[in-house]
């Protein structure tokens, strides 16, 4: 997320100052590549690793700033989310064993937060968007206590004038609007850094752009939000509306998000993306230093373009370029921020070496690229490998289309190898790095198909409910990532694999019920008594036009109007708004099981809409509490204490103002829906 030395929001006389300091940045940076300032003929490689961070239940843990309490190395730095951390990679010269020295690296750090984080009870997670992650997650709370961070959601909110709104869509879709950029932290990605010669900047950085796509494809490994089943790689879409300024008025402007692809290839110089990034996106962040940069310059120092490194640092290409200072010399290198975290460690060098073997073959077997590929096709690619990861169709270069797992496999692997060869990186590591992509590619198994695919077998069996299937995911993911094992060789993760159940029920919205149908208080009650026939249930939730949750028609409010029909009391079907109940019991989605428990006992109900901001988001029934009783009961869930809260829940008896649920019409029991009672 950048330095975190930084003033207040910038206005008035500071924004001016600060863009008075990032134009001087500017001219600095042209005046040192005019003169041949900028390193050359040296490449380096480096990493920035982001983690998530899970608790016994498989859920975030917001531990952060106490994991990097334990671990007291610079190396640790802190993320937006408290349930994240970032690991920083050393620098290593681009030959010989430099990516056995990354994986080595990595392998040891990754070790050492294991180490801190297993003292206070909780796990590190390598994905690119955690599948047990929920909106309730994300709040207020949760942001890390960072001055940076404050400020920069706060200039965001400022910009776009209300909350942000998000819409994704996959095999599921995703509508959900939130307060804040906060949703930015359910990503987690693993950027690579490439050092390049300024006077070949350009190629290799509209290469980048190119080969963007199929490094996605294979790489893919974020495919669930808030349990929805999204794109192969959602972190795209999710960073792209979780950093968006623009307002739904602008649709008839042409204005870039702070995420993005790009809008055409650089012809010259790094200079021109800066200058496109200056002038297009305002600055949100002033800092506290005053460098001048031609001060240094005159001094015979390197100047830190601190002004220019900020703002550069709010600014999200998804191939960003970068100035920095390594061993007193400035240099320019590409940042791929294209690559998700995990599955494995040695999954994720390995998609680093396909990347920095495909953009060092490219750029010395072609001088310009855009001859090969229009732009367009290029970005296109790289949204479709994002939405379909190896299902994906791609334009490659000349107006082929290629299938990405066939390009993949048949054709980049071998010029990453070239390009790994010519870089004098060790044959043993091509091997194995490049046999890690060319298996993916030929099996078709990346992070986010395993996932998939295992979810699905999960809710194929019939067996736990949706939140338990995906802490099985979780809990799987972990066992796998210790064992370090490619994920191609992955099995499919396995119920018994959630940690057990009493990690599943902790809250309402870990197995209530989302698939919901309503009604208007307008409509006939022959509509209501249809609706539950046919779907079989027994209290059908009403709303109003806003979707807000207005009352409730149960079971027995339909027996009562039938009986008063037969009396001759009713001679018209009335309106669902004479016979809902209006006085609700209701519960949040964050409410603990033990809490629903008594409230439903409490008030003798059957069914608890749960609500969020006053919209119905799912509903629980007794019959979840006798399906988790009928489980424990049948030895399908682990082992009970005798005082676990769960147990002694379920087994209360009810009171005697409780009304015994009617028969269900089917003898057959269908699947659970909302609104059923045992």
């Amino acid at each position: 997320m950048g330095t975190h030395d930084v003033s207040d929001a910038l206005d008035g006389d500071n924004l001016r100052r600060f863009t008075r300091r990032l134009l001087a940045d500017l001219r600095a940076l042209e005046t040192m590549i005019d003169g041949g300032q900028i390193e050359t003929c040296v490449r380096r490689i480096g990493a920035e690793q982001e983690v998530f961070l899970v608790d016994a239940a498989w859920r975030p843990a917001l531990a952060g700033l106490d994991v990097l309490a334990r671990t007291d190395d610079p190396h640790f730095t802190t993320e937006l989310g408290l349930f994240n951390v970032e690991l920083n990679l050393d620098p290593q010269i681009f030959t010989g064993d430099a990516l056995a020295q990354l994986e080595r690296q990595l392998d040891d750090l990754f070790g050492r937060l294991r180490a801190a984080c297993a003292q206070l009870g909780v796990r590190p997670i390598l994905v690119g968007s955690l599948p047990t992650m929920r909106k309730s997650d994300v709040g207020p709370e949760a942001m890390t206590p960072v001055r940076r961070y404050a400020l920069l959601g706060e200039a965001l909110h400022r910009l776009r004038g209300g909350h942000f709104d998000f819409h994704i869509k996959g095999i599921d879709e995703l509508i959900v609007t939130h307060d804040s950029f906060m949703l930015e932290a359910c990503n987690a990605s693993f950027q690579v850094h490439f050092q390049v010669d300024p006077a070949g900047f350009a190629n290799a950085y509209n290469v980048a752009q190119v080969v963007a796509a199929p490094v996605l494809a294979v790489g893919a490994n974020a495919p669930l939000l808030f349990g929805r089943r999204l794109w192969h790689e959602t972190r795209i879409a999710l960073f792209q509306q979780s950093i968006d300024t623009r307002s739904s008025a602008d649709h008839l402007r042409e204005r870039s998000p702070r995420v993005t692809f790009g809008n055409r290839w650089v012809d010259r110089s790094v200079l021109e993306l800066y200058r496109e990034d200056v002038v297009r996106f305002r600055a949100l962040l002033g800092e506290m230093h005053d460098e001048d940069p031609f001060a240094e310059l005159a001094a015979g120092r390197v100047p830190r373009l601190r002004a220019l490194s900020l703002h550069n640092s709010t600014v999200y290409r998804w191939n960003r370029a970068c100035y920095g200072v390594t061993d007193g010399k400035p240099h320019l290198r590409i940042e791929n921020r294209v690559l998700p975290s995990g599955p494995t460690v040695v999954d994720e060098i390995a998609n680093a070496a396909l990347w920095l073997g495909l953009v060092t073959a490219i750029t010395e077997d072609c001088d310009d690229v855009r001859r090969h590929i229009a732009f367009a096709d290029a970005k296109a690619n790289f949204f479709q490998a994002a939405q379909h990861g190896l299902n994906a169709q791609l334009q490659w270069l000349d107006g082929e289309t290629v299938p990405a797992a066939e390009l993949v496999a048949d054709r980049l692997v071998p010029l990453a190898a070239s390009g790994l060869r010519a870089a004098g990186i060790d044959a043993a590591d091509i091997d194995r790095l490049l046999g890690i992509i060319h298996r993916r590619a030929t099996s078709g198994q990346n992070g986010a198909r395993w996932q998939l695919r295992s979810l699905a077998g999960l809710d194929a069996s019939g067996r736990g409910t949706p939140g338990e299937r995906l802490n099985a995911l979780v809990g799987a993911m972990a066992e796998r990532q210790e064992e370090g094992t490619p994920v191609a060789e992955w099995a499919p993760a396995a119920l018994d694999e959630s940690g057990g159940w009493q990690f599943n029920f902790l809250r309402v919205e870990q197995y209530m019920t989302t698939d919901l149908f309503t009604v208007h208080e307008d409509e006939s009650v022959d509509l209501v008594a249809n609706l539950m026939v046919w779907q079989h249930v027994r209290h059908v939730p009403v709303e109003d036009n806003d979707h807000r949750l207005i009352g409730m028609v149960s079971y027995r409010a339909l027996v009562d109007l039938v009986a008063r029909a037969r009396l001759g009391s009713e001679s018209e079907p009335p309106a669902v708004r004479d016979i809902m109940r209006r006085d609700l019991v209701t519960c949040g989605p964050e409410t603990s099981t033990l809490d629903a428990i008594r409230l439903m006992h409490d008030r003798g109900v059957g069914a608890l809409p749960v609500v969020k901001d006053g919209q119905l988001v799912g509903m629980i029934t007794q019959y979840d509490f006798l399906a988790v009783a009928r489980d424990l009961l049948t030895g399908h869930l682990a082992q009970v204490a005798p005082d676990t809260t769960m147990s002694a829940a379920t087994t209360a008896a009810p009171p005697a103002s409780t009304p015994a649920p009617p028969r269900h019409p089917n003898p057959r029991r269908p699947r659970k829906r909302q609104g059923d009672t045992a």
